[in-house]
C-alpha cells in the first residue's frame, strides 16, 4: 500500500498552490531530481491523491455573479429515490457541489448562476422539477471572505 512520504505531502501541497509550476521548478524547489519529481507525480495521480488538474475561474469575470447554497429535504430516503436526485442533480451546471449530509436536510448545493433571474428559472425550471423532494432552502452569498480549494497536508 502507498503511503505519501514528506516530499510527497510537500510536491500536493505545491501543486494545490499551483498546478502550473514546472517538474523543474518543484524539482529545484524540493532539490530533487527531476526524474524523482516526475515519477512522484505520476504515482500520486496514479494512487489516486491528484484526481485531477484543474483552472480555477473568477467566477465574477464570467458572470457568475450569484452564489447560492441549497438545503434540500427529500420525501423519503429510498435506494432508488436518493439514486435518482444525485443522478439528475448532477447534471444541471449550475451545480457546482453536491453533498449528501446528516441533520435536518439531505443535501446541500452550491449553485452558481448570473443573477437572482437566472436562479429563479434554474429554480422553476430544474431543480423543483425533480421528483420527491420536499423542501429547498436556498441562502445567498452577500460576500466572500475566504475561498481555497487546498486542503491543509
Amino acid at each position: 500500500m502507498f503511503n505519501p512520504d514528506k516530499t510527497d505531502q510537500d510536491i500536493m501541497r505545491m501543486l494545490q498552490q499551483n498546478a502550473d509550476v514546472t517538474t523543474k521548478v518543484l524539482a529545484f524547489d524540493l532539490r530533487k531530481s527531476l526524474a524523482t519529481v516526475h515519477d512522484r507525480i505520476k504515482r500520486l495521480k496514479k494512487e489516486g491523491y491528484i484526481k485531477r488538474t484543474v483552472a480555477i475561474l473568477d467566477r465574477k469575470k464570467i458572470n457568475k455573479n450569484l452564489l447560492a447554497f441549497s438545503h434540500v429535504l427529500l420525501n423519503d430516503h429510498t435506494f432508488e429515490t436518493l439514486n435518482t436526485f444525485e443522478r439528475e442533480v448532477s447534471k444541471f451546471p449550475e451545480v457546482m457541489e453536491c453533498f449528501q449530509m446528516t441533520g435536518t436536510f439531505d443535501f446541500i448545493l452550491r449553485i452558481a448562476t448570473e443573477d437572482m433571474e437566472a436562479y429563479h428559472n434554474f429554480y422553476r425550471h430544474k431543480l423543483s422539477t425533480l421528483p420527491n423532494i420536499t423542501t429547498v432552502q436556498s441562502f445567498f452569498v452577500m460576500s466572500e471572505i475566504k475561498s481555497v480549494t487546498a486542503y491543509p497536508i
